[in-house]
Parts: C-alpha cells; structure tokens; sequence
C-alpha cells in the first residue's frame, strides 16, 4: 500500500529548477532573469556566460538544472528547448546596522530572493 504519485506542477512538454536563498536583491535578479525569457535555451546560456553581472553564473546553473532535470526526468529534447518562464521571488532579509554620528543607527538590509526557470519544449517549424 503505497501512496498515490505526486501529480506534476508542470505540463508534459515542460520541466522546472528552482533555486532559494540567492544572496542577492530581487530587483537586481530580475534583470538576469529578463534577459534569458523566450530565448532557446543554448542562447540563454552563452548569454549567461558571459554577462559581467555576479548572480549571472548562479542563474546559469539554474538553468543548467532545469535542462537536467527536462532531459533526465521528463525525455524532452534538450535542442528543442526554450525558457518559458523565469521568475523572481523575495525571500528573508537579514538586518544588520551600523552605529552613525549623534547616536544615530544606520540601517543595512541584506536581501535574499529565489529563482524559478521553467523551461519548454517547442517544436520548430520548417
């Protein structure tokens, strides 16, 4: 008596990587993530390569999972692949401080945020 499989959160033709705790503002991952939306895949990643931005290399292997996780999990052809969706949410907020001038406080917050990238297989058409 074993229990009923989880029923999938994507469809059939997709897979999806999610990634928590990214030390980062969400606002500043956000852009990452517009940049690599509806592309193809391969294009996404030569992309993410070599963006001058730090969380980029962590987008990439986010990416880089989603497309494991396509071809391993759910057989989805890895060259007919596109990023149907990427998107950014906030997580927790470290607070810290620091003392200022006449007793002040001067505040400092340290934002985290994840990522979800769900990537689609379309066909091309001739």
């Amino acid at each position: 008596m074993s229990k009923d499989k989880n029923p999938r959160r994507v469809a059939d033709n997709e897979a999806m990587a999610k990634v928590r705790m990214l030390r980062t503002s969400p606002q500043k991952l956000n852009l990452v993530a517009a940049m690599i939306r509806g592309k193809k895949v391969e294009r996404a990643l030569t992309e993410l390569a070599f963006d001058k931005k730090r969380i980029s290399d962590d987008v990439r292997k986010c990416l880089q999972s989603a497309i494991a996780n396509a071809e391993n999990n759910h057989n989805l052809d890895v060259d007919e692949l596109v990023v149907a969706e990427a998107y950014v949410g906030k997580n927790l907020t470290m607070k810290r401080g620091r003392p200022r001038a006449r007793g002040r406080f001067g505040k400092i917050v340290k934002p985290f945020s994840e990522l979800t990238i769900k990537v689609r297989q379309v066909e091309e058409q001739a």
